[in-house]
C-alpha cells in the first residue's frame, strides 16, 4: 500500500499537466490514523465528481460498542457521524479552480435517521464516503491544491469528526437513545392496537412550507394529548412517555380550515421514519406500513385489479386486469390503494384535499338521480369498514366535508387551534340524530387484493443500443433508461439517496427475481430481505456514498409507474 507522502509526491508531479493524468491516483493510500481509498476519478473537473472512502481502525476511532451494538443504534450512531461532517465541511470547503473543484461532499440528508450507505461502522472499522472535486484550471490540473484537499482537509474531517474521543459524547449518547427509544415504541405498537401516536409536548408544524425544521418562537402550540386517547409506553431510556394513540380501526381526522387537520396527518405519515433529536416529531410514531394516499391524475396503471372499487366500466373495460396510460382521479385513488395493499400496507393515510372527490363519497341525493347501475364507483365510505373487517387495514382520513364517514368511523379526532378533541361519541350522536339517505355499505365485501406477476423484459434501463442510464433528480422523479419515472406524489419519500436506491434496486429485482414463478409482492421481499441482510452496497459495483434505505412502498410505486411496465397470468 502507498502512503500519504508517497500520494503528495504523485500530485506534485502531476501539476500542470492534463485533467485526465488524474487517472493515477486512483489506489489506496496510508495515513497516520486511516487509509484512503479513491474509488473513482472524475475525468473532466466538470464531470461528476471523484469518490473517495475513508477507513479507520476502530481501535484508533474508538467508538463503544455499546452505541452501536443493535441495528437501530447502529443507524442512529452513523447518522451521527453524516451530520458531524455536514456541520465541519460547511467551514471548509471551497472552490479551487474549474467546475468542481475543491469540492468536498457527503450525501445530502434530511430530518429523518434512516440507514445509508455513507457511513458505515462495525467492531473492526469505521468507513466514510465522501465526493472531492479534484481541483484544475481549465483542463489543468492544480496539483498542490489537490495536496492541500486530500493530504490537509480529509485528515482534519478524520480529526475533528471520526474519533469518538473529539466529539461531544452526550449528544452522541441523546442522538442515539432518541432514535433508539422512537423504535421501540413503533415495535410496541402493535402490542396497545394501535397505528400512530403523538406524543404530548411534540411540535408538529414546520418553519415554512419548503422547509423541514421545526417552528419555532411565540407561535408554536405543542401537541397535547386529550385525556380519553391518551396511552403511555415506558421506553428504554427516557422513561415514561405519554401522548395521543390512535387506535386501530378507521380514525377521522375533522376541524375547520387552518385548524392543524393536514398538520397532524402530514407528521404522522413521515412517523414511519425515526427523526432527529429537537425535531419536534421525534416521537411521533406511525406503523412502519403506513402508506400516504392519493388521486394522481395521468399516471399510468399496468394489470391492477381495482374492482372492489370499479366496476361495470362504460364498453365493457375491465377493471379486474385495469390498464390505462392515462388515470383518472378515481381510477388512480383506487390503483393507489390496491397496490399498497398488494404489498402488504395494514394502514392508509387518506387526505380529503388530495383525493378524488366522487371517489370519497357519493350522497344519497347523487344516489337517487344516478341509478347504481349507471355509477361504476364504490366509494372508500362504502368500502372503508369493509377493508378493515375483512383484512385488517386501518385508515387514517383527514374529512372536513362530509359527515356520512361518522358511521363508519372508529375514532373521530377534532383539531381546533392545533389541539386535538376527542369528538367520537359527538359524531356519533350527530349520525343517530340526523340518519344518512344513502344506500349500501354494511353488508359489502371488500373484495380480493390480486397479486401480480410482471414481464421482467418490459423493464430496462438501457437507452437504445447504450449502457444502463440513471439520473435522479430531487425527490420528484428517476430517469430510468429512456423512461421518467414520476414520483411527485409519492410524499413519503424523503432523501434523494432513496431514489437512487430504488432505481438501482428495480434492476437488481429484474435481474433476479421477477418472473414467471415469482409475484411482485413476492419479488420485493425477497430484494429487502437481502438488502437486510447483505446491505445497500449490493446494488452497485462499486462502493457508493449516496444511497439510503427505503420500503417495501416506494419501490413498488416506482415500478408501478413504469409506462413500459407489463404484467402476465401466472402459469400454473
Amino acid at each position: 500500500m502507498k502512503n500519504n507522502l508517497q500520494l503528495k509526491e504523485l500530485l506534485k508531479n502531476l501539476d500542470g499537466k492534463s485533467y485526465p493524468a488524474y487517472k493515477s491516483i486512483k489506489s489506496e493510500y496510508k495515513f497516520d490514523n486511516f487509509n484512503l481509498i479513491i474509488d473513482h476519478v472524475q475525468g473532466d473537473p466538470f464531470a461528476s465528481p471523484s469518490k473517495i472512502r475513508i477507513n479507520i481502525n476502530q481501535s484508533i476511532a474508538k467508538f463503544p460498542e455499546n452505541l452501536f451494538d443493535s441495528s437501530i443504534r447502529n443507524i442512529a450512531l452513523t447518522d451521527y457521524i453524516h451530520r458531524q461532517i455536514i456541520d465541519h465541511l460547511k467551514q471548509i470547503s471551497q472552490r479551487r479552480g474549474s467546475g468542481k473543484s475543491g469540492l468536498i461532499a457527503i450525501a445530502d440528508i434530511a430530518q429523518e435517521v434512516i440507514q445509508r450507505s455513507s457511513v458505515l461502522l462495525n467492531k473492526q472499522e469505521l468507513e466514510v464516503r465522501l465526493v472531492v472535486g479534484l481541483p484544475a484550471n481549465g483542463r489543468r490540473i492544480l496539483g498542490f491544491q489537490a495536496i492541500e484537499l486530500l493530504c490537509e482537509n480529509i485528515p482534519e474531517i478524520v480529526n475533528k469528526c471520526l474519533l469518538y474521543d473529539v466529539l461531544n459524547h452526550q449528544d452522541v449518547k441523546y442522538h442515539v437513545e432518541t432514535v433508539e427509544d422512537a423504535n421501540y415504541i413503533r415495535q410496541e405498537l402493535e402490542n396497545q392496537d394501535l397505528v400512530a401516536f403523538v406524543a404530548n409536548d411534540a411540535i408538529l408544524p414546520r418553519d415554512s412550507g419548503i422547509s423541514p425544521l421545526p417552528l419555532q418562537g411565540k407561535e408554536v402550540i405543542k401537541f397535547q394529548s386529550p385525556p380519553s386517547l391518551e396511552v403511555e409506553f415506558i421506553c428504554p431510556n427516557r422513561g415514561k412517555v405519554r401522548g395521543m394513540g390512535i387506535k386501530k380501526g378507521i380514525t377521522l381526522i375533522v376541524g375547520g380550515g387552518y385548524h392543524g387537520k393536514s398538520t397532524l396527518l402530514h407528521a404522522i405519515e413521515l412517523g414511519i421514519y425515526n427523526h432527529i433529536p429537537d425535531d419536534g416529531r421525534e416521537l411521533v410514531i406511525t406503523n412502519s406500513t403506513g402508506v400516504k394516499i392519493r388521486a394522481e391524475d395521468g399516471r399510468s396503471i399496468t394489470g391492477v385489479d381495482i374492482s372492489p372499487f370499479i366496476n361495470h366500466l362504460p364498453q365493457g373495460k375491465s377493471t379486474v386486469n385495469f390498464h390505462t396510460p392515462n388515470a383518472s382521479g378515481s381510477t388512480s385513488q383506487s390503483a393507489n390503494i390496491m397496490e399498497a395493499l398488494e404489498v402488504g400496507s395494514k394502514l392508509l393515510l387518506i387526505d380529503e384535499d388530495t383525493s378524488a372527490t366522487n371517489f370519497m363519497i357519493r350522497d344519497g341525493r347523487m344516489q337517487k338521480l344516478i341509478a347504481k347501475e349507471k355509477e361504476p364507483i364504490t366509494p372508500l365510505v362504502d368500502k372503508i369498514k369493509a377493508l378493515y373487517e375483512d383484512y385488517g387495514v386501518s385508515t387514517i382520513l383527514v374529512m372536513g366535508g362530509s359527515g356520512d364517514y361518522f358511521e363508519v368511523a372508529n375514532t373521530v379526532i377534532a383539531m381546533d387551534s392545533f389541539q386535538p378533541l376527542d369528538v367520537t361519541d359527538k359524531a356519533k350522536q350527530i349520525a343517530l340524530d340526523f340518519p344518512q339517505f344513502r344506500e349500501g355499505g354494511d353488508s359489502i365485501k371488500f373484495g380480493k387484493i390480486t397479486p401480480r406477476f410482471i414481464n421482467p423484459e418490459s423493464i430496462s434501463a438501457k437507452r437504445g443500443k447504450r449502457d444502463v442510464k440513471i439520473q435522479v433528480r430531487d425527490l420528484d422523479t428517476i430517469q430510468f433508461g429512456i423512461e421518467n419515472i414520476d414520483l411527485a406524489s409519492v410524499s413519503q419519500l424523503v432523501e434523494n439517496g432513496q431514489l437512487r436506491a430504488i432505481a438501482f434496486s428495480i434492476l437488481y429485482t429484474q435481474k433476479k427475481y421477477l418472473g414467471q414463478k415469482k409475484s411482485l409482492s413476492e419479488a420485493i421481499n425477497l430484494l429487502m430481505k437481502d438488502l437486510e441482510t447483505k446491505g445497500l452496497d449490493i446494488l452497485t459495483d462499486f462502493p457508493q456514498g449516496d444511497l439510503t434505505m427505503f420500503r417495501h412502498f416506494e419501490l413498488a410505486c416506482a415500478i408501478n409507474r413504469l409506462r413500459s411496465l407489463k404484467t402476465f397470468k401466472k402459469l400454473d
